[in-house]
């Protein structure tokens, strides 16, 4: 890397524009990662979970809310980003051991960080949750890397709608055991009935115990949502096409897609806690478009004086996540007084003494706690950002 380009790095976060262009730099996807994980954060950290914007809270059960778009997005970016990870290995072709062998720690390394959220701060192993959000993005993470490093784009393309249709079938045609006919109710359906069978009940998602959105069984169709991710991105590291035409098919597949989702939806409701069908496509077609724009404006127009803050939490995207919720928990530990007698923890006393009483809405006290809580951690990464410090598992 030469001086030139070193010195555009140092102050943009990006390559030149002739560089960004080629297969091998996506300056997009990082800022794509970056805006997902802000919205993690910012739905995941309300300063008063009893008032929020309905957009900012999930479907109670069927249907799609803005927040249902973050986790697939997610998943969708890894999909993207493995194969830019290992795409070279796979052009080399030769033995894969080795690679396989990082995939699996790092797919380990991510499973045990879930583990290390559930369990902490009381560390009680007969109620540990085994699944969740970093585990599910392990589990999709090596899936897909073992599938990509071994198969075609056509073969890819097979194994989503296979994946897909076989959910679809598992769960709205086959029996539940101990519960008569399939169906799509919480705590009753086919993958419900199997996390109890292999976790048990003490191990499932504290909020129901019954079922489990990360559960096993769903992580089929989210499998098929990181392949989606990768079939993009090697659309995208196609030499052969120019851009403007790579952007345009995208945005002519993601829109195919969402809607193909809308269309099946009456038969097979979009549904996060599920990971559905339709919800695959109708979140990944949104996801496929959401880069395309991305990609279009970032790496092929060169626009990136709006994108430091979604770099700085791109890189640094799963710290960012384990770090918030590991502090809110600890956070929790410290039990002061609270207007009105209540007791509570140390961010709640926070809020309810800094931020509450400036506004007469409490849905906008609440927004603002949020806010508030991505623009100290901005600080915070833009610091370790210009320091070059970058925590990857």
């Amino acid at each position: 890397m030469n001086s030139t380009t070193q010195a555009a790095l140092d102050t943009t976060g990006a390559l030149p524009l002739a560089e960004a262009s080629q297969p091998g730099r996506l300056i997009s996807l990082d800022v794509f990662r970056g805006l997902t994980v802000m919205a993690m954060i910012l739905v995941n950290n309300p300063g008063d979970w009893g008032h929020i914007y309905p957009p900012l809270e999930h479907a109670e059960w069927n249907g799609c809310t803005p927040t249902d778009l973050i986790f697939p997005f997610f998943l969708f970016i890894v999909g993207v980003s493995l194969v830019y990870a290992l795409d070279g290995v796979k052009r080399r072709g030769g033995p894969q051991a080795a690679t396989l062998g990082r995939v699996a720690r790092r797919a380990a390394v991510l499973f045990g960080l879930g583990l290390l959220l559930s369990l902490y701060p009381k560390f009680d192993f007969s109620v540990v949750r085994i699944m969740g959000v970093l585990q599910r993005i392990a589990l999709v993470f090596f899936g897909c890397s073992v599938i990509f490093l071994n198969t075609s784009r056509r073969t890819q393309i097979g194994l989503v709608v296979a994946l897909l249709i076989g959910y679809a079938v598992l769960l709205q045609l086959v029996p539940v055991p101990g519960f008569g006919p399939a169906n799509l109710e919480p705590a009753t359906n086919l993958g419900a009935w199997l996390d109890r069978l292999v976790f048990t009940e003490p191990h499932l998602w504290k909020q129901s115990r019954t079922w489990d959105p990360e559960g096993l069984l769903g992580t089929l169709p989210a499998l098929a949502t990181g392949l989606l991710g990768a079939l993009t991105a090697q659309w995208l590291r196609r030499p052969d096409r120019e851009p403007a035409a790579k952007v345009a098919w995208l945005f002519i597949a993601g829109g195919g897609l969402a809607l193909l989702g809308l269309i099946w939806h009456p038969w097979f409701p979009i549904n996060k806690a599920l990971w559905s069908s339709p919800y695959v496509l109708y979140t990944g077609g949104l996801a496929m478009a959401g880069l395309a724009a991305l990609y279009w404006i970032c790496d092929v127009q060169g626009h990136r004086g709006w994108t430091r803050p979604a770099l700085v939490y791109g890189v640094n995207a799963i710290l960012v996540f384990c770090l918030s919720a590991l502090l809110s928990r600890t956070f929790g530990l410290f039990k002061l007084a609270l207007p009105g007698g209540k007791t509570g923890g140390l961010k709640e006393w926070l809020y309810e003494w800094g931020i509450a009483p400036h506004f007469a809405d409490p849905r906008n006290a609440s927004l603002v706690g949020a806010v508030t809580l991505i623009v100290i951690w901005y600080f915070i990464l833009s610091w370790m950002y210009r320091k070059g410090v970058v925590l990857k598992v």
